[in-house]
């Protein structure tokens, strides 16, 4: 293959990865007619299509999406070693790019990559919210982190914390209006606030359970966020019942701005894990990341 053919095909990717050719020649120093033209030179030595362009949108054709989907991990592997190449460098650098459940990234992750990056000035982090299940080989990530029973079996797993202490929770102006529950069947009555999840029409069921039975419960609302946050401001604002981690409302409790209610029905959810390939070539700059994340009991 000729430097220009893999220079050609990086630049492609690039494209297919951002979806916009704006944003891709920025990424790659480039005019975006200079890009423009590298594709359709591309496009012309293989002799297919590769990129449909619309006024709106910029997407891989069949053929280019075949490309691109035989080039990804290609690239991925490329990028690894260049980087493993760091350990023959006096200080470990790089950018690690993670998936994380919102609460994770705040209360685990976001601190123990502050402490990283302060020591080692020449790491780069990405850290990319959502409560889709990723798959971060696809999706270009270096690792992911989600509770310990959502880690794939073919990933390496590292526990990042202890399990999780959840609470159902409301304001005490809002359980003035409606019988406390003393039973999961009492939710019936209860206006939920409830966490939307990333496949459509799919909201969060609260996980109960009591004397070693466990249930998954959908409490019914008029209100769907797709934050904790928001759930946490909707319930202080008397909304309705809200299922959140307990760490994240024991202040609201203590001040008596919340009320817990079904607490000997609110088990813990399984802990936090950090998740890589289990092929992935580990460069310094990800093992100090493991190493700052790795529970300690």
């Amino acid at each position: 293959m000729r430097r220009e053919d893999m220079a050609d095909l990086a630049a492609f990717a690039i494209v297919v990865e951002e979806r916009n050719f704006t944003r891709a020649a920025t990424k790659l120093g480039l005019s975006q007619s200079a890009l423009s033209q590298i594709v359709k030179r591309l496009e012309e030595r293989l002799g297919v299509a590769l990129i449909a362009r619309t006024t709106r949108s910029v997407a891989p054709t069949p053929a280019g999406e075949r490309l691109w989907q035989t080039l990804a991990p290609m690239l991925r592997d490329l990028d690894q070693s260049l980087a493993a190449l760091g350990e023959f460098r006096d200080k470990p650098s790089g950018t690690i790019r993670i998936t994380s459940v919102e609460h994770a990234a705040k209360t685990i992750l976001l601190p123990a990559v502050a402490t990283l990056i302060a020591d080692y000035p020449d790491i780069d982090v990405e850290i990319v919210t959502t409560y889709e299940l990723s798959d971060v080989v696809a999706e270009g990530f270096d690792a992911g982190v989600r509770l310990g029973e959502h880690v794939s079996k073919d990933m390496v797993a590292v526990r990042m914390g202890p399990d999780i202490p959840m609470a159902i929770i409301a304001a005490p102006g809002y359980l003035s209006q409606r019988p406390v529950p003393s039973t999961p069947h009492d939710l019936a009555g209860h206006r939920g606030i409830n966490l939307r999840l990333p496949t459509p029409g799919t909201v969060n069921a609260w996980r109960l359970g009591h004397g070693g039975r466990e249930i998954r419960v959908r409490v019914d609302g008029p209100l769907i966020l797709n934050t904790i946050e928001l759930i946490l401001d909707a319930a202080l604002a008397g909304l309705g019942l809200a299922y959140l981690p307990l760490a994240q409302v024991d202040e609201h409790l203590r001040q008596g701005r919340l009320v817990e209610v079904l607490g000997e029905w609110t088990p813990p959810l399984p802990g936090y894990h950090l998740y890589y390939a289990s092929r992935r070539q580990t460069s310094p700059a990800f093992r100090l990341l493991l190493n700052a994340v790795r529970y300690r009991v």
